[in-house]
């Protein structure tokens, strides 16, 4: 069974976006630093139809992450807020290229982009969007994007098999803590570490009430670099 993994950029004192974040002021006031160094990222830059800027990352270990990271994922999930954050935001095509699933409580028919992106909006829950993106994604992984609220709700579900933090030397000082209010019985125990000039990128497996940890190896091992 493919696995389900989240993805996110965090501050230093542990926040995933700012305050006062809404359609026009995206992951809120500041959160755009906490992805700073994703805009300078070759791959990144690409899947957002974005030119130049890059100065030199294809195949870093930046890059590498991130490019892995879009390989992986034949199916996304999200929750409306990030949707409508991103709806006005996004290019066409947007950077996804795979089948999305919004939670939402609002039904709509599937919104069609250009390069294999369909937005489609699930009114029944996790679990429902879940399996609808499992059997999308077929030997590939499905992605929990966000926002927070929406991977808590994987995290207390024990829906979610990883968690991949990506956390910049950033202090935010008030916004959306991405754990607040998750079971203290969640265990997470680290799989990989990897360091660069800006971010740290951290990968844990997940085991919410069970007694034993899941072990499997994912795909960048513990490593650092200058």
């Amino acid at each position: 069974m493919s696995a389900v993994f989240a993805s996110l950029g965090m501050s230093l004192d542990g926040f995933v976006a700012g305050p006062n974040a809404h359609p026009g002021n995206p992951l809120g006031d500041g959160g755009l630093r906490i992805h700073a160094w994703v805009e300078e990222v070759e791959t990144w830059r690409e899947r957002q139809s974005m030119t130049g800027g890059t100065d030199g990352t294809r195949g870093n270990q930046d890059d590498t992450i991130v490019r892995d990271t879009f390989e992986r994922a034949g199916a996304y999930i999200m929750g409306r807020h990030m949707f409508a954050e991103g709806e006005i935001g996004w290019p066409d095509p947007p950077p996804f290229r795979a089948p999305v699933f919004v939670l939402t409580h609002t039904p709509r028919e599937p919104w069609v982009r250009q390069g294999g992106t369909t937005f489609h909006f699930v009114t029944e829950g996790p679990a429902a969007a879940l399996e609808l993106a499992r059997e999308a994604a077929g030997t590939k992984d499905v992605q929990v994007s966000g926002g927070a609220d929406t991977v808590r709700q994987f995290l207390d579900a024990g829906l979610l098999d990883e968690l991949q933090l990506h956390l910049a030397p950033v202090v935010l000082g008030a916004g959306t803590r991405l754990f607040d209010g998750v079971s203290p019985e969640l265990h997470l125990h680290p799989v990989g570490a990897v360091s660069s000039a800006k971010v740290t990128h951290l990968t844990y497996g997940i085991a919410s009430l069970r007694s034993e940890p899941d072990t499997r190896t994912t795909t960048h091992e513990t490593g650092a670099a200058a």
